[in-house]
């Protein structure tokens, strides 16, 4: 095999809970993750000269260690001394520095695909262990899913599988840093704790109303304070008919659960007729078949 085209998925937090915080400076959290069907487009092709050649459709990405994709695939390079190189081509649809994880689930197709495309024979669990060295949200995106994530989001227990709905998905033309949040969040108490257990006992009784209403993060009341418009978009979604709504990991990206495909559709063109967002998207969850 010479080639090898993947899907890398995004993800949202179901519920994304903050315990504390370590003296090495991460944070132990308690989630709720889910896969969804908005993804981005990566192809790898081995070539004779050797190193690493990453190029991609936005030109204000980089392409070389500063981005997770290329050092994903140094590292197995490098550990497993493998001979000639790599061309990645990653085409961008997941929003950037959205809180969806697009670039951690760059960086495990690339793990994902390279231990395929060389035949490196490297177990799910022994990429995860090579994922969580990348980032705390690269072995989740390996797994994919429905996913309890503990620690600092490397302990994994895979959950029931999200039941059927339409997730409408916003990101506000507004950049976050994660660091900041966390930061702020730092500084301030946790009074409200999301219901991460009655979130699960919905996953387990796939109650779809149970699961919505047991929604909650803990870093909006810290991103929100920065920028009001994420609160603005989770009105509308709340009032166009959405079980519930709730931004995504540090944010800005916004998600509205919905039964009902036409009034998630409904939705999506209000909020980009206010102008509240370009990248909006009408999807459905993605769920792993577990063995």
């Amino acid at each position: 095999m010479e080639k090898m085209e993947l899907r890398a998925l995004g993800k949202i937090n179901l519920g994304l809970d903050v315990l504390g915080r370590r003296e090495n400076g991460y944070h132990d959290v308690r989630m709720v993750m889910q896969t969804v069907y908005l993804y981005d487009l990566i192809t790898l092709k081995k070539k004779e000269e050797p190193g690493i050649e990453l190029t991609t459709n936005l030109s204000f990405l980089p392409v070389n260690e500063n981005n997770l994709a290329y050092r994903a695939a140094k590292l197995l390079m490098d550990e497993f001394g493998l001979p000639g190189g790599l061309l990645i081509r990653l085409e961008k649809h997941i929003p950037v520095a959205a809180g969806m994880a697009g670039g951690s689930s760059n960086a495990a197709a690339v793990l994902y695909g390279m231990n395929r495309l060389f035949s490196l024979g490297l177990t799910e669990k022994e990429l995860m262990e090579r994922g969580v060295t990348l980032g705390a949200d690269v072995p989740y995106c390996i797994l994919r899913g429905t996913v309890l994530a503990e620690g600092i989001g490397e302990i994994l227990t895979p959950l029931p599988p999200m039941p059927r709905c339409q997730i409408l998905l916003a990101k506000p033309p507004v950049n976050v840093s994660t660091r900041m949040v966390y930061e702020k969040l730092d500084a301030c108490q946790i009074v409200n704790h999301p219901d991460i257990d009655g979130l699960i006992r919905g996953l387990q009784d796939q109650d779809l109303g149970k699961v919505a209403s047991s929604m909650g993060n803990v870093l909006e009341e810290v991103t929100i304070g920065e920028y009001p418009v994420i609160d603005e978009i989770k009105r509308i979604m709340r009032e166009s008919g959405a079980l519930n709504a709730m931004m995504s990991g540090s944010g800005p990206t916004v998600f509205g659960i919905y039964a009902d495909r036409a009034k998630a559709r409904a939705a999506a063109a209000r909020i980009r007729e206010q102008k509240l967002a370009k990248q909006v998207y009408v999807t459905n969850v993605h769920n792993v078949k577990r063995r």
